[in-house]
């Protein structure tokens, strides 16, 4: 067992972060779409639709979707449901739609959306090794242990030094 706590394990992305890895991710999706391009793009709200915003707008992908899935209550996962689809007529089975979220962890999420759209290309920033094989393309991987604090989940602050003082 570890002394340490949950945010001492952590990896901080701020905005700025956060957009260049989304621009990576769209740089990778580049050239890798069906012929003629992405069809749409379908965020996975909440914390899939910065990324997504970022890029749909770097491959210039205009129908733009949202799938909302409930899967966290705070820091806890729980059984993943789906509570918004997208518009069936826009997606189908998923063939030319590129699905975008921030993070796939043990990729219970994403198992609930491949359900859905089966066909979809399946991209994340970030990705944990449980995961990663439900995750079609990615940019960064980080430990299983590691929780993300994603910059909408955050405020400055002041942080006492972990050793000693700050006097």
């Amino acid at each position: 067992m570890s002394d340490r706590l949950p945010h001492e394990k952590g990896f901080h992305v701020s905005w700025d972060q956060l957009h260049r890895d989304a621009r990576a991710l769209a740089w990778r999706l580049q050239g890798h779409g069906p012929e003629g391009g992405w069809r749409a793009v379908v965020a996975i709200t909440r914390g899939g639709m910065a990324p997504a915003m970022i890029v749909s707008r770097e491959l210039d992908i205009r129908t733009v979707d949202t799938i909302s899935v409930k899967s966290y209550n705070h820091q806890t996962q729980a059984e993943p449901v789906i509570i918004k689809h997208p518009d069936a007529d826009v997606v189908g089975d998923g063939t030319g739609v590129l699905i975008v979220d921030d993070l796939v962890d043990t990729g219970r999420t994403l198992e609930v959306v491949r359900a859905a759209m089966p066909k979809a290309h399946v991209a994340t920033v970030y990705a944990k090794p449980k995961g990663r094989p439900m995750v079609d393309t990615f940019i960064t991987e980080v430990s299983q242990d590691t929780w993300i604090f994603f910059p909408w989940d955050m405020a400055l602050q002041y942080v006492k030094p972990y050793h000693g003082t700050d006097d």
